[in-house]
């Protein structure tokens, strides 16, 4: 059900579903890649049923009003499986782990440049000093995958003697792959395999650390996990996911923002139905949900490349990032056609904010009008209804967990009483 009169500053989306491992992660991988924000979430296990309600907003804060979105939306969460909403056919990808380093990126694209691979979409992350990268390309010269097993060798080795560098024999890892898969699940599932969440970090540039914290209540059986940070889109989806491939299950769950601040719980059963154990994994849960909400925090300025799309654009211009000592923390490629945009985020070498003054020579050197600044996306917390927020590590075990259906209801406006 997608309700817009019940709440004044949001839209309601509300899902009844029979129960299975991964089914809370489907429903908020339709939102996340709708680009909706999500404002409040209650999530509810019956026994083998599941109830989720979801508070959300477009990035400008507004309702839900385009019908073909509310079509989609409904469409797609009333399928038994949901893949990622973009299609990924017809093009191989390329998945890339190592340490990161300035001018990893113009190396990397390079070699697919002199190899005659066009890059049509890429994602990449840089977290405590590791990168990671899902590049999809084609064949320069006839657009079809790339199938020759001879010329995926070749790509596989040079894109890994890149990824060694003179320190990074061991851990380097480079693959090619003709999978269809949801890429931003696959960054995570990449970064936890390379255990990015043991490292420490090279640079901090930010105090804001989030603040995780996990409980066991032995007497109904479950880990109790709370999380407290600054608030940003695609949050919740990071942490489901996280949880989700580390066979959790969530059973019920609160999500709460205020201000620029989100506050979750979880309930979590490892898939075989038992707690959290031992203390040890206590600790690796929480290390993996903080690299989690990491991972995508953009660190730097922002650049937003809009141009024709051509043969060797992405070397071209990383190398003039690398020329001008600009590390890129995170990127978006994506292509439309003959079109190109491209989003990066930007440090200087020490992880501080780039100087404005190598910012213009890099703009002046790629083109004015082609190169652009761009703000940080804003979440709108204004127009939103909030809750006061409640840390409920200790409060929240003590409540009765048969009441939580009946109290997110009350929240919703739906009953009057749930005592």
């Amino acid at each position: 059900m997608i309700d817009n009169a019940g709440c004044s500053n949001g839209t309601c989306i509300m899902i009844d579903s029979a129960r299975k491992h991964g089914i809370l992660l489907e429903a908020v991988q339709v939102l996340t890649d709708l680009n909706l924000s999500i404002k409040k979430a209650y999530i509810s296990c019956d026994g083998q049923w599941f109830m989720d309600v979801f508070h959300v907003t477009d990035l400008d804060g507004n309702k839900l009003t385009d019908k073909s979105v509310i079509s989609y939306i409904k469409q797609s969460l009333g399928r038994t499986y949901y893949a990622s909403s973009k299609s990924y056919d017809g093009l191989t990808a390329l998945e890339l782990t190592g340490t990161d380093r300035i001018g990893l990126l113009s190396e990397a694209f390079a070699v697919l440049s002199d190899l005659q691979c066009n890059v049509v979409e890429a994602k990449v992350w840089t977290h405590n000093g590791r990168i990671a990268s899902l590049i999809y390309v084609k064949e320069s010269d006839t657009g079809f995958p790339v199938e020759d097993s001879q010329k995926i060798d070749r790509i596989e080795v040079r894109l890994r003697n890149v990824l060694k560098g003179d320190n990074d024999i061991r851990s380097a890892n480079t693959s090619v792959s003709m999978a269809v898969t949801h890429t931003e699940r696959r960054l995570h599932q990449m970064m936890y395999a390379d255990r990015d969440y043991e490292r420490k970090p090279v640079i901090r540039t930010s105090n804001d650390a989030p603040i995780v914290s996990v409980m066991n209540c032995l007497e109904k059986g479950y880990s109790v996990v709370n999380i407290q940070c600054k608030d940003r889109t695609k949050l919740l989806f990071d942490l489901v996911c996280t949880l989700t491939d580390m066979q959790y299950d969530v059973f019920h769950a609160t999500a709460n923002t205020a201000t620029d601040r989100a506050y979750l719980e979880f309930f979590t059963r490892h898939t075989d139905g038992t707690p959290i154990s031992s203390d040890a994994e206590k600790q690796r849960v929480i290390l993996c949900l903080r690299a989690a909400i990491e991972r995508r925090t953009s660190e730097g300025v922002r650049l937003e490349l809009s141009t024709g799309d051509k043969q060797g654009l992405l070397a071209n211009v990383t190398r003039t990032f690398r020329e001008n000592g600009l590390n890129v923390t995170r990127a978006e490629i994506s292509t439309t056609g003959e079109s190109a945009l491209n989003m990066f985020y930007v440090t200087d070498a020490r992880g501080n904010p780039a100087d404005s003054n190598i910012i213009e020579a890099v703009r002046q050197k790629i083109g004015w009008s082609d190169l652009k600044v761009k703000e940080f996306p804003l979440i709108n917390h204004q127009k939103v209804d909030t809750d006061e927020p409640t840390a409920g590590v200790g409060g929240a075990m003590l409540l009765s967990l048969g009441s939580i259906f009946r109290r997110n209801l009350y929240n919703l406006g739906l009953i009057n009483s749930y005592s």
